[in-house]
């Protein structure tokens, strides 16, 4: 993806390259789709576009995709993925039939939402899993995940400027009366709980589905039905410490997601396999139709 020429908006000294390269932060993604599914007039988008009804576990790939190729893809490819979220969002609009509310993908406090679970789901598992960041870098990721936001149609000044803002705006949301657990966000878990036979890493996919339940807002998490006694509370703590002392000692290929890894092997002038060029085209991103933009360093 990222060549040495053209490293993107973030490139290689960047937090968010920090952060998202890591396999065990990508885990936190399972927390931030269930906090996502929790507000109903986005899993009713969802819903509309038949993301989690056909080859739901191949849709949600899709997604990651675009949105790790905003982070370490060139800025061309960045800008030709953010354009195919934006284009998809363009067309998800209705009236939720469950609350009768009215919904756009494009509706700026929604797209706010989708994009606070992330960060903070971001930001939480590199905490558990990693914990190389202090305050000034968890700031400096959001800040640099602002740009993210904004190439997605996030509004710059709706975003909580600090870190603190964004995590009580969080806690706000999950003890308002906003959120709740659908039969489509049940739907939503059962898919990490029970991934599908074609998912990747199914294996450990189950493992991941707990800390993902288990890290969440009590009272999402409780909505969930998802309970945390004692026993499970130690097994957390547990898993996360041992997963962050093993996390150093892994292979790159196990510790690091696949963009960041194929660019590790570029610059020690090897090519990576094809699969990420294959991906980028399943998941609609064609850098035809966006303006290529080169690196003044």
């Amino acid at each position: 993806m990222a060549s040495t020429r053209d490293l993107g908006f973030f490139g290689p000294g960047s937090v968010s390259w920090q952060v998202h390269r890591e396999v065990t932060v990508l885990f936190g993604g399972a927390r931030a789709v269930l906090m996502q599914a929790a507000h109903p007039l986005v899993i009713a988008g969802a819903r509309e576009s038949g993301f989690y009804e056909r080859n739901p576990w191949k849709r949600l790939q899709r997604t990651l995709i675009l949105t790790y190729t905003i982070t370490f893809g060139t800025k061309a490819e960045a800008l030709a993925a953010a354009e195919r979220i934006n284009d998809v969002h363009t067309r998800i609009k209705g009236v939720d039939p469950e609350t009768g509310l009215p919904y756009d993908a494009l509706d700026p406090e929604l797209l706010l939402w989708v994009h606070a679970c992330l960060v903070d789901s971001a930001l939480l598992f590199e905490e558990l899993t990693v914990g190389k960041l202090d305050a000034a870098g968890r700031q400096r990721f959001h800040e640099e995940q602002m740009l993210a936001a904004e190439m997605v149609k996030v509004p710059r000044e709706i975003i909580p400027p600090t870190v603190a803002d964004l995590r009580a705006y969080v806690r706000d949301m999950a003890a308002g009366n906003e959120l709740r657990v659908t039969d489509s966000a049940r739907k939503v878990a059962e898919l990490f709980m029970d991934p599908p036979k074609e998912a990747e890493w199914r294996p450990i996919l189950r493992g991941v589905s707990r800390l993902a339940f288990a890290t969440l807002p009590p009272r999402l998490r409780e909505a969930y039905g998802f309970r945390v006694g004692p026993a499970k509370e130690l097994a957390m703590r547990a898993t996360f410490a041992a997963t962050r002392f093993a996390r150093p000692l892994l292979p790159p290929k196990y510790r690091y997601i696949a963009p960041y890894a194929a660019w590790r092997m570029r610059q020690r002038g090897k090519e990576p396999p094809p699969d990420l060029e294959d991906a980028h085209r399943r998941a609609g991103i064609r850098l035809d139709r966006a303006k290529s933009i080169s690196d003044p360093g």
